[in-house]
């Protein structure tokens, strides 16, 4: 059996860190899992994974443009050798703009290099600034007590998020390193990514703070992220559960309500950045779908029981309204998540859903 063992990590148990050793890393295949019949890839996924490290870090006029780094912040982050490396790198970095910066580097080297994933020891927690002040969830002030007009309020608070992302992907990139032999190259690369698009979404939030007068560290923030991420430090199939299919799918769910929020407050830059950074996401939550099946996969079992059980086993709450169709763009099946819907009435859902995008393809054609 194969085992990693962190400070943080709580006794092995069979979903924790633990693979039989006869394992590889086997390609992904839907008809081979027993949740296959309601697995819906999401269908940009292959386009997503090849796709060149993004330059579009900057918010012009109308949309993302590029932005480039001098010389000196490239040659920063030129003394690892290994994605690991590169990623603890990160994660120890303070400042939340030069993390930002050295996550877009560290992925692009990575790519650009063909570096090995190697291994790095990571910390318990990542490297943080003064501010913003971290205090409890029901500490952090209310919109009227911020001293922020409600949509920088918002926007700081999706920084706060998005620089939390940067973190909890990395985390998983350097922490389950010793299980690449078992999980591949992919599983990594995929969360690298993860960490790249965080890290300009997380540009984006900041530079438009400063555009309206604020910056990110002005208001006190919530810690409950990273405690999401540490309580899963000893167990992938947990990490998976808890992060992409929970806490980024919640990003799904928020999103539109926040980009409404932000018109409602009549700045439409900021709604288009939120717009941007949502459909962007719903990569992320497609990835750990793909990962979550492929690790049930190796251990022998079924998706959907096991997403549930991780989620009562670590106390990790699913909390309502669903955004179903952009969930459903991702790939998660309604009944993992939605105890009122049943596999069978997902299932009939899908077929609904198939017939109806048929005919508006036929009525496209006809009408051209």
């Amino acid at each position: 059996m194969l085992a990693v063992r962190c400070a943080s990590a709580r006794p092995v148990h069979p979903l924790r860190h633990s693979f039989p050793s006869r394992l590889t890393s086997l390609p992904f295949s839907t008809s081979s899992s027993p949740c296959s019949s309601s697995l819906r890839p999401w269908s940009g996924l292959d386009t997503w994974r090849r796709a060149p490290p993004s330059e579009l870090r900057k918010w012009g006029p109308s949309g993302p443009i590029p932005q480039d780094f001098p010389v000196q912040e490239v040659e920063a982050i030129g003394s690892a050798s290994s994605l690991a490396e590169l990623g603890a790198e990160v994660l120890s970095t303070a400042d939340p703009l030069t993390k930002s910066k050295l996550s877009n580097l560290a992925f692009s080297k990575w790519r650009r290099l063909k570096l090995p994933v190697g291994h790095a020891a990571a910390p318990d927690q990542p490297a943080r600034p003064d501010k913003p002040v971290l205090v409890l969830t029901k500490e952090v002030p209310s919109p009227k007590n911020s001293g922020l007009p409600l949509n920088a309020y918002m926007l700081h608070n999706l920084a706060h998020v998005e620089l939390n992302a940067i973190d909890l992907a990395w985390d998983t990139v350097v922490r389950f390193s010793p299980l690449h032999d078992v999980l591949g190259d992919g599983f990594f690369d995929d969360f690298a990514r993860v960490a790249d698009d965080e890290s300009r979404h997380f540009g984006w939030c900041s530079q438009r703070l400063i555009e309206l007068g604020f910056k990110y560290g002005d208001m006190p923030a919530h810690n409950l992220l990273w405690r999401e991420c540490a309580k899963t430090a000893g167990d992938v199939s947990a990490r998976l559960a808890a992060i992409p299919l929970v806490q980024e799918a919640r990003g799904l769910d928020a999103g539109p309500r926040l980009v409404q929020k932000l018109v409602g407050c009549a700045d439409h830059r900021s709604s288009q950045i939120v717009a941007k950074i949502a459909e962007e996401e719903v990569a992320h939550v497609a990835v750990g779908v793909y990962w979550f099946a492929n690790v049930c996969q190796k251990l022998g079992r079924t998706s959907c029981s096991t997403f549930k059980d991780l989620l009562e086993e670590y106390g990790v709450e699913l909390k309502g309204p669903f955004n179903y169709s952009a969930r459903d763009e991702a790939g998660i099946p309604r009944h993992w998540y939605d105890n009122t819907i049943s596999q069978d009435a997902t299932n009939d859902l899908s077929k609904v859903h198939d017939r109806l995008a048929c005919i508006v393809a036929m009525e496209k054609e006809n009408s051209a």
